[in-house]
């Protein structure tokens, strides 16, 4: 049965399409700079600085909501809070093996490292980290709404409502800007880094909220996103169109 995106959902899309031409933006930006003598990144930016503030805010705003309960956010990062600790009346906590929280940690430090070494050898400049942060944001996005590789090969969580890491999105997104010596760069990556801080000292001192074991509000039924649904839905649709094309492929071989 087909269902309706829930405004969850939608708002999800909505940042991935400004997300996607945002970047899009920036490449362009980058082009000019690259094969046309154009300014660098950051100094266009700031000199026209509207555009950039502009976007600076969205994410400002977007960060600041994750530290208060929302109802237009994912049950993955309202999980911390304890008006959404619904008890369920079992006491075992089963949160997703931590040894795989740890090597997540030590994957992307060590993936980000190598490309802040390039920057400090001169190889790389600080448009190519602003491209990465842009380039990590659509991602961000695509792996809620499409295909989670943390998920998949590394958390083994159900759904982004049991994920152990949901709120270091934002973290993970901003952490090329720490080699970019600019004050809004660095400004958003230590919000998003408190972000990160808040939702793990949450996480040491109430345990129970994590865990689908102890917490109802993780259960299928209280979803508000139920993006599992409409990814079940692109999977089949996807499965129909290489049908389609398999069956159209032998039908011109005859």
């Amino acid at each position: 049965m087909k269902r309706k995106l829930t405004a969850v959902s939608t708002l999800h899309y909505v940042r991935l399409v400004y997300r996607s031409i945002l970047l899009i933006l920036l490449l362009i930006e980058y082009f000019v700079f690259r094969f046309r003598a154009g300014p660098e990144i950051t100094v266009s930016l700031e000199e026209n600085p509207v555009p950039l503030y502009i976007t600076c805010g969205v994410f400002v705003f977007e960060m600041i909501l994750r530290f208060f309960p929302s109802r237009f956010e994912s049950p993955g990062c309202q999980k911390q809070f304890r008006q959404n600790y619904i008890k369920s009346g079992k006491t075992e906590i089963v949160i997703q093996d931590n040894n795989a929280t740890v090597l997540v940690l030590l994957l992307w430090i060590t993936f980000n490292l190598i490309f802040g070494a390039l920057r400090m050898a001169g190889i790389f400049d600080d448009g190519i980290m602003i491209l990465l942060c842009g380039a990590y944001s659509v991602c961000d996005m695509i792996c809620i709404l499409f295909f989670c590789p943390f998920q998949s090969w590394f958390m083994k969580n159900k759904c982004c409502s049991t994920c152990r890491i949901y709120n270091w999105d934002y973290a993970m997104m901003f952490t090329p800007l720490f080699f970019v010596r600019r004050y809004y760069a660095w400004g958003l990556l230590a919000l998003s880094f408190a972000l990160l801080i808040r939702w793990e000292i949450t996480f040491y001192r109430h345990p129970e909220r994590f865990s689908e074991q102890t917490n109802d509000y993780l259960k299928c039924q209280n979803c508000t996103e139920k993006l599992c649904t409409h990814k079940k839905q692109l999977h089949s649709l996807w499965k129909q169109v290489e049908q389609q094309t398999a069956g159209r492929i032998r039908f011109l071989k005859k």
